[in-house]
């Protein structure tokens, strides 16, 4: 999608101030040079690391045979793809030029939002923690994630996408006793809407966990902020992503005895392997271990090398 040519494909699937999905924009600058370029700046690849670079390529061979992925991560800055398309572009970058974000509505409102956003492909949504953020425009914003679940319903009907969503609905933010940062808590319900719309689609679908470290270079307001305009601070440093093998909602639920515990169950588990994998990126670039933080279940390397 994203050719030398710089076509890039920006997709917006919401009403006002979204722009609709019939209003695909075909713009003849690429804005992912520049971006990619900027992000580079301030990400030191001496100090990143992927995790898990057979399951990426494991992914990518699925994709090629008409199949949907869906990445299930935490979030932590607006640069998120950007990061994952640094991190990605020695080994696997068709996964990140051809990813489908879903998105809050801030990535096309806030002005420092928006020039990530421009050159991806993204699903928009209103985050449940700004639902009622204005009472008057709560039944409009529901009404526009309805729009939005349909269109990405009928995408997924042509098979051989890549969908990244951040189940908790916002930005990670630090404990606000100890400081330290860790994946916010994943939302069962928009993780169960997102499973069902993958079992229902004619293509064949598959959900795995993904993790990423990237807060340092821009980090988010310490606390969730109503108003567009937060102030921020960019600094170079150090990221990391990390993929775990696909989860099967099949069997996290064989044990459960009804549906609710089976959901919150499955929640649960894909929580625990994107905070455990986000932990050995910790160890690796915070705590400066390298390489030798890889665990048998998360092998760390850099690939650009």
């Amino acid at each position: 999608m994203f050719s030398g040519e710089g076509l890039v494909y920006v997709f917006c699937l919401l009403s006002i101030p979204f722009v609709e999905v019939e209003q695909r924009i075909l713009i003849s600058y690429s804005y992912i040079g520049p971006l990619h370029k900027d992000c580079g700046i301030h990400s030191s690849k001496r100090n990143s690391y992927v995790g898990n670079i057979s399951v990426f390529k494991d992914i990518e061979e699925k994709i090629q045979q008409g199949h949907n992925i869906f990445l299930i991560s935490n979030h932590q800055t607006e640069a998120d793809p950007a990061v994952i398309a640094l991190l990605l572009e020695t080994t696997n970058s068709y996964l990140s030029e051809n990813m489908t974000y879903i998105a809050g509505d801030r990535v096309v409102t806030d002005p420092l939002c928006k020039p990530f956003s421009m050159g991806r492909n993204l699903i928009c949504v209103y985050s449940k923690k700004h639902m009622n953020d204005v009472p008057e425009l709560t039944e409009m914003k529901r009404k526009a994630n309805t729009r939005s679940l349909k269109e990405m319903a009928l995408l997924l009907r042509g098979g051989s996408q890549i969908v990244w969503i951040a189940p908790s609905g916002g930005r990670d933010r630090p404990d606000p006793v100890t400081g330290e940062w860790y994946p916010a808590p994943f939302d069962a319900s928009s993780l169960d809407n997102l499973r069902r719309l993958a079992e229902h689609s004619a293509a064949p679908g598959h959900i795995y966990p993904l993790a990423l470290l990237c807060h340092n270079i821009m980090p988010p307001p310490l606390q969730v902020e109503k108003e567009i305009g937060e102030k921020r601070m960019i600094s170079f440093h150090g990221t990391g992503l990390s993929v775990a093998p696909e989860i099967t909602f099949s069997d996290i639920s064989a044990s459960c005895q009804n549906p609710e515990e089976a959901r919150e169950t499955y929640t649960q588990a894909l929580y625990k392997i994107v905070t455990e994998q986000y932990n050995v990126l910790k160890s690796a670039i915070h705590c400066k271990q390298g390489l030798k933080a890889s665990t048998p279940n998360v092998s760390l390397s850099q690939p650009w090398n």
